[in-house]
């Protein structure tokens, strides 16, 4: 096994033990319940549903959908302030190392497939569809299509989200008797979209994040300017190219270091031959002095 793939599966190690530590509730999986603890009220920072029986946290794009069209203020900002703090910290990191749901597609991409497609004409711009799913199933329709006491519904959550259908659905329909007997139409279009995401990303690298996701799409709003990042050192790029090569979301880390689409999976200052990629955490002056940088060497 060469040193990127060494890299990835420990990447993909460590995906595993969060996803773990924040699914542990295992009494859940066996009783067919969800966790109702003081913790459940906090957000895990990746896609990780509500209704996932071993869940400990509450989802952030659940949240948000649960809270905005709502009077409780004080619960509506936290979930809005808690997307925006992780963002501005991190970016999409939270894509490439923290989220359940992209592991499960990353190891999906793993199997074999005599053709697996890397782009296609109309990819850059499906890529915009997640934020429009992001305003209009996370934020307009929860916030308007409310009932007579204010509440909206998490559409997102309902009507789309392959991970919650998987995490959520899934297990308590397979565990619940009653909710066996009560399934319907929703049901079946879910599990089709789950079957459409899971046959996809044995094709295309993470269909779901790069297409669908609108916790990806507000956290590459802040990318740009998040706390860590990543910097290309011109001073040692050589132009080989290998760094857009291994990028497997398609993005030109010499181009846009801190592309919208990057999922800061490391790989391509793994692979970079002149160890010119770097992450960085960003100072105040960073286009100033550039050269004082507090640099994490990749790898490392």
């Amino acid at each position: 096994m060469d040193s990127k793939k060494r890299f990835e599966w420990k990447r993909h190690r460590l995906q595993a033990l969060w996803a773990l530590l924040t699914n542990s509730y295992l009494s859940g999986f066996v009783q067919g319940k969800i966790y109702q603890g003081k913790i459940k009220n906090l957000c895990v920072p990746g896609l990780n549903c509500y209704s996932c029986p071993g869940a400990l946290g509450a989802c952030p794009i659940g949240a948000m959908q649960a809270v905005i069209g709502n009077w409780n203020f004080k619960f509506t900002f936290y979930a809005a302030g808690f997307l925006m703090f992780v963002g501005a910290l991190m970016g999409r990191f939270v894509c490439g190392w923290l989220c359940p749901f992209g592991l499960l597609q990353d190891l999906l991409h793993k199997l074999p497939f005599f053709k697996k497609i890397g782009t296609f004409r109309g990819d850059k711009l499906l890529r915009k569809l997640k934020y429009v799913i992001l305003v209009v199933f996370v934020i307009l329709m929860p916030m308007f299509l409310v009932d007579i006491l204010g509440q909206g519904l998490p559409y997102f959550c309902k009507l789309i989200c392959p991970a919650g259908t998987l995490e959520g659905g899934f297990f308590l329909v397979l565990l619940n008797q009653s909710m066996r007997s009560a399934l319907g139409w929703l049901y079946v279009w879910k599990n089709v979209l789950l079957v459409a995401t899971i046959v996809l990303s044995i094709l295309i690298y993470r269909p779901f994040c790069k297409y669908i996701c609108p916790l990806g799409a507000v956290y590459s709003v802040f990318h740009p300017i998040s706390v860590f990042r990543y910097r290309v050192e011109k001073e040692r790029c050589t132009g080989c190219g290998v760094c857009a090569k291994v990028c497997k979301m398609q993005v030109n880390p010499v181009e846009n270091a801190n592309s919208l689409e990057c999922i800061r999976c490391g790989l391509c200052k793994k692979a970079c031959p002149s160890h010119a990629i770097s992450s960085t955490l960003m100072r105040k002056d960073e286009s100033e002095t550039d050269d004082e940088d507090v640099v994490l060497q990749a790898g490392k």
